[in-house]
């Protein structure tokens, strides 16, 4: 999401040979190349710079034969501020595995070409973000495309004949196409409603593409969507998931919400929309419903569409549902009515006959099987762990697996016996050398007698007989499950090896509960979700090796906002709050954020609405209706780029704590957004957070 100490050496993994491609730039220093380090650690303690010299595994691909997996390993130097991501190649059955790239500007989207006899990727070499191919070894790398301003993602047509791909393109007028005797002038003018999103100005927008293919080149471009001001894929998480060729390489579905300005803003409701390649003429097939519907897979028969599906318009978190579409009568079936769980990363095994998902339940993400003809799903995989991805291979799985102990790694999963093997070792060198810390599953009761999982991580080498600080852990989304996640930030493990106990709670509104314990949430911020995070902190301040008078409380997002709601409602439990790009104050981020479906589902509406009795609920329950409680040190981080949450949200809080007398301190980042992404800034979160818990815990 480091810099060590001791001299770092690119070397080779365990497990791994390397390849030089012809292309390679061999007279890169070992500084200027970014790769895989040698480290040989001081302690067994997790630190910041550690954390930040790890592997990160990227997207998969497989070979058309299901022989081979290409996929980039991303990794950070913190002296040159930056990340590089490379290629490797490696069997599906997992032997070692061979790095086919060494550039220093990165690959990107890599994709087996249909014939198999190529990798496809996308890199900035010489410029804007283009398409290249390569021999599977690395060699004989060449550019193939010459896009004005690049591409962002792309996919090869199954008849290997064509090619879609995801650009920005420029929709209306700036100030400077209506003045252009004002060239260098800076202002905007706005006449709508989300004219920013996330972390950027909306000035351009994601369009589809299709063009003819050969190695030679891509040619005959077409903007499929007619050069309007709408996106595909959905900004700001949306990929190339969110796009699919037909088997018969006739036509494609994307994810469009053909919306615009403050309808836009207003609505989650997205649709699944087909093009014709011959014909030229979209239709939309999800016409009527009304929430999320995307990321659309074609069977390998072309006989059904599987998609990922929300019923409710303006409800992000909605339940997501696995719907099937016959492509021959557009006949619609929810094979989720009586599976009360969510359904990600939809594939297809080749006899069209399966559908493997996945899927989380108490906190763990799974994954599992649908049989369409049946309507049977059925739980594949078991373990304390998270699957993030799943391939079909044909005798075997492949899934991403990470767990708050391992970063993500490679399996395989046997499709009859649920057998999981893993066959990567991005970061073997490096986790042999750390003592983790032991995570336990815990079950609490919850003040109005519910049992709430509650994941606990113990120190490195915990002694029972000693007592320890401990740390309530708040999670965002508000509906993000507290699953086992392998965080870059918010690590458990990095928290633990400060001799700290973490207490991490799936309060009210997280998923993977059922949708009863989802959605209380909404329309009840303050309230039953504060009350299971204080009956979890409660319970472990009664155990003898924690110690019920060094106690903090860290969150972010909604997190945050919990800390700040906590800091005015504790009772004096805690000595010590940290908030990372919380909400503060609930009038005003009504009208700061752009997503104005979030706030309107999850608060109830306008503050103004004096008759909305939800909306009032949510608003008298603003922390900052509470500051006059405040009495204990805080720690506030913000970002000026986040414009979900923005920067004057953190800049309340910490003004009110000044202004109270209570200790505070500010960490404020003007480049970076909802996340912490550069290295140093990294590094320097984690130095921050824990020296503040130090001063005021230990």
């Amino acid at each position: 999401m480091k810099k060590l100490i001791l001299p770092l050496l690119i070397t080779l993994l365990i497990g791994c040979q390397t390849h030089k491609s012809d292309k390679s730039d061999a007279n890169q220093t070992a500084q200027e190349l970014i790769g895989p380090k040698s480290l040989s650690l001081e302690s067994d303690r997790m630190t910041p710079e550690v954390l930040w010299s790890m592997g990160r595994i990227g997207e998969v691909s497989i070979s058309p034969d299901k022989q081979n997996l290409v996929f980039g390993i991303t990794y950070y130097d913190l002296e040159q501020n930056k990340g590089n991501a490379e290629l490797y190649v490696m069997s599906s059955k997992g032997e070692s595995f061979n790095r086919i790239t060494h550039t220093p500007g990165g690959e990107y989207n890599p994709r087996w070409r249909p014939d198999g006899k190529k990798i496809g990727f996308l890199s900035a070499e010489g410029g804007s973000m283009q398409l290249w191919e390569m021999n599977p070894d690395g060699s004989d790398r060449k550019q193939v495309s010459k896009i004005d301003g690049g591409m962002n993602g792309f996919e090869y047509s199954p008849d290997q004949k064509k090619l879609v791909y995801i650009a920005d393109v420029k929709v209306g007028e700036t100030v400077k196409d209506i003045y252009p005797d004002l060239p260098k002038t800076s202002g905007r003018i706005m006449n709508d409603l989300m004219y920013r999103h996330w972390d950027h100005w909306v000035d351009t927008y994601s369009h589809v593409f299709v063009a003819d293919y050969s190695e030679k080149g891509i040619n005959n471009s077409i903007d499929i969507m007619q050069n309007e001001a709408w996106e595909s894929p959905l900004s700001p998480m949306g990929g190339m998931e969110q796009i699919c060729w037909s088997p018969d390489s006739k036509s494609l579905v994307y994810t469009s919400r053909k919306k615009t300005g403050k309808q836009y803003s207003l609505s989650t409701n997205s649709d699944l929309y087909k093009y014709s390649i011959d014909e030229k003429t979209t239709s939309n097939l999800t016409s009527g419903m009304m929430g999320y519907d995307q990321n659309p897979v074609f069977s390998p028969d072309g006989r059904f569409l599987a998609w990922e599906s929300m019923e409710r318009d303006g409800y992000e978190a909605d339940k997501v549902r696995l719907f099937i579409m016959d492509m021959t009568t557009f006949e619609k079936k929810n094979y989720s009515e009586s599976f009360d769980q969510d359904a990600h990363g939809l594939i297809w095994s080749d006899d069209s006959q399966s559908v493997y998902f996945v899927s989380n339940w108490h906190a763990l993400d799974q994954i599992y099987q649908l049989s369409p003809e049946s309507g049977t799903i059925k739980k594949l995989t078991e373990g304390t762990h998270s699957y993030t991805s799943v391939i079909y291979a044909g005798d075997h799985l492949i899934g991403t697996r990470m767990s708050m102990s391992s970063p993500v790694e490679l399996f395989s999963i046997d499709t009859a016996s649920g057998t999981q093997k893993q066959i990567s070792f991005v970061n073997r060198p490096i986790l042999d050398q750390l003592a983790m810390g032991r995570v336990e599953e815990r079950w609490i009761t919850t003040s109005d007698n519910k049992q709430m999982l509650t994941w606990v991580i113990y120190p490195p080498h915990f002694d029972p007989n000693k007592r320890y600080p401990a740390l309530l852990y708040c999670q965002g989304g508000p509906q993000s499950t507290v699953s086992q996640f392998w965080s870059y930030r918010w690590n458990f493990q990095m928290m633990a090896a400060n001799d700290y106990i973490i207490v991490a709670p799936n309060r009210r509104g997280l998923q993977g509960f059922g949708k009863e314990w989802n959605e209380q949430i909404s329309g009840d911020y303050g309230g039953q979700n504060m009350k299971d995070y204080l009956a979890a902190i409660d319970a472990l301040s009664r155990e003898s090796y924690v110690d019920a008078h060094r106690l903090g409380a860290v969150g972010a997002s909604y997190g945050g906002f919990s800390v700040y709601w906590l800091a005015g409602n504790h009772e004096n439990r805690f000595k010590a709050f940290i908030a990372h790009d919380g909400m503060f104050n609930l009038e005003s981020q009504y009208l700061e954020t752009e997503e104005m479906w979030f706030v309107n589902w999850d608060l109830g509406g306008p503050f103004w609405d004096t008759n909305n009795k939800t909306a009032q609920w949510s608003f008298a329950n603003s922390p900052h209706k509470f500051v006059q409680n405040w009495n204990t040190p805080i720690l506030v981080i913000h970002s000026e780029l986040d414009y979900r949450i923005v920067a004057s949200q953190g800049m309340q809080a910490f003004n009110a704590a000044i202004l109270k007398g209570v200790p505070a301190e500010y960490l404020y980042f003007p480049d970076e957004n909802h996340w912490v992404l550069k290295p140093q800034n990294g590094v320097l979160w984690q130095r921050t957070f824990f020296r503040w818990l130090d001063k005021w815990l230990k």
